[in-house]
């Protein structure tokens, strides 16, 4: 995964890279099951608390707007090391998750859902950074896939675990409890064998010097855009295949679930596929390859929507050549400015995170219209992004 000095690099006598990776996917599965959970079981969490459909996808929208304040949480990374944000992270999920098991109420799911988003944001850049700090640029690709895996995971693993939960429950608050404890236990491990930060040498940029690098860089503002596009361009199925599988196949909450698996297939895939070519084809083509694939996985939806199992092979195109593109753009975008690397990549996630709020705000009105309307939209997107990173991002 990386070279020897790499690897040997430790928290303490045993704890090498490779190993603390391996920790890092284990607690971002915690992270991204938290995030990612809402999707299927949007109208699940609706009925469970006596609202409609909007109103647990305005928590959504919430979430993805405060991703819009990620560099300020990114540039604690820089001043104040990977570490302590890392776990601060950690720590805001897990009071998100506890405050919805002691209080399983609407404003209790919409403030979790806020902060579940914002301990996201701080943990992702700061990781992102440390891997970008020890590995080299050509082994990149591998290291960040190997903990992307965790976002497959969630949907492959965890959510249709959950899914089975709250049906034998039938408690749609049951995730919350379990979720709390995983979150302390992440905490607690990556606080003993992650290396305490070193501010000797660390990383003093401020925010302000931070945003003007960045500001100045044309292909980090091309690749920020790009991140916004993708991810609004996919925000927009994200948000309504849910309701559009129980609306069009009458599928139950623990077929829901179920169905889950076949996205994190999907994006395991793309996550593997990642990390067997990303780093031998290069960073930007293997973005290029994913964001073409995905226009045409946006334009199949809508002729596939005949029958439950070629909706699914058309969500297994579609989440597998989106988590293709934008794993292989993460690498990418780590070596674009490295003097404000976390920065960066907070920005990055605040793109992420503008493109999945504008997506979950428009989706549901376009899903009114019809799945074509969102699926023309999300093509059009794409489009767009594929353009600004052919146009202003060198080839690496």
């Amino acid at each position: 995964m990386t070279d020897r000095a790499s690897l040997t690099l430790s928290a303490r006598p045993g704890i090498r890279l490779r190993h603390q990776i391996v920790l890092f996917t284990l607690a971002r599965l915690v992270v991204n099951t938290a995030h990612r959970m809402v999707y299927p079981f949007l109208p699940t969490f609706a009925r469970g608390l006596g609202v409609d459909l909007g109103a647990v996808a305005l928590g959504v929208t919430a979430r993805a707007s405060l991703g819009l304040i990620s560099p300020v949480f990114g540039s604690l990374a820089d001043r104040h090391g990977r570490r302590r944000s890392m776990l601060a992270g950690l720590a805001i999920l897990a009071t998100s998750m506890w405050l919805v098991t002691i209080w399983p109420t609407y404003p209790a799911l919409f403030a979790a859902l806020v902060l579940a988003g914002v301990s996201k944001q701080i943990f992702d850049p700061a990781m992102q950074a440390y891997i970008g700090d020890r590995v080299s640029y050509a082994q990149r690709g591998l290291a960040i896939a190997a903990t992307e895996v965790s976002w497959s995971g969630a949907f492959l693993i965890c959510i249709p675990a959950l899914g089975w939960l709250i049906a034998r429950t039938d408690a749609w608050q049951t995730p919350y409890p379990l979720l709390g404890g995983a979150a302390l236990l992440a905490l607690l491990v990556l606080w003993r064998v992650i290396p305490a930060d070193s501010m000797g040498t660390g990383y003093r940029l401020t925010l302000r010097e931070g945003m003007r690098l960045i500001l100045a860089h044309h292909a980090a503002l091309a690749g920020l855009s790009m991140g916004l596009l993708i991810s609004a361009s996919n925000e927009l199925i994200g948000i309504i295949y849910g309701a559009w599988m129980e609306e069009a196949f009458a599928l139950k909450v623990t077929a829901l679930g179920a169905s889950a698996i076949v996205i994190g297939l999907a994006e395991l895939t793309g996550e593997g596929a990642v990390a067997g070519f990303v780093d031998r084809i290069g960073k930007r083509r293997a973005a290029v390859g994913g964001i073409a694939m995905n226009i045409i996985a946006c334009l199949l939806l809508p002729v596939l929507d005949f029958r439950v199992e070629t909706a699914l092979a058309g969500l297994f195109l579609f989440y597998l050549s989106f988590e293709f593109a934008i794993v292989s753009s993460i690498p990418l975008m780590t070596n674009l400015v490295p003097g404000a690397r976390a920065t960066l990549m907070a920005a990055n996630v605040t793109a992420f995170s503008a493109g999945r709020m504008l997506g979950a705000l428009v989706g549901p009105a376009l899903f009114s219209i019809g799945l074509l309307a969102n699926c023309s939209v999300a093509a059009l997107g794409n489009m767009l992004a594929l353009a600004a990173l052919l146009r202003f991002i060198p080839r690496d």
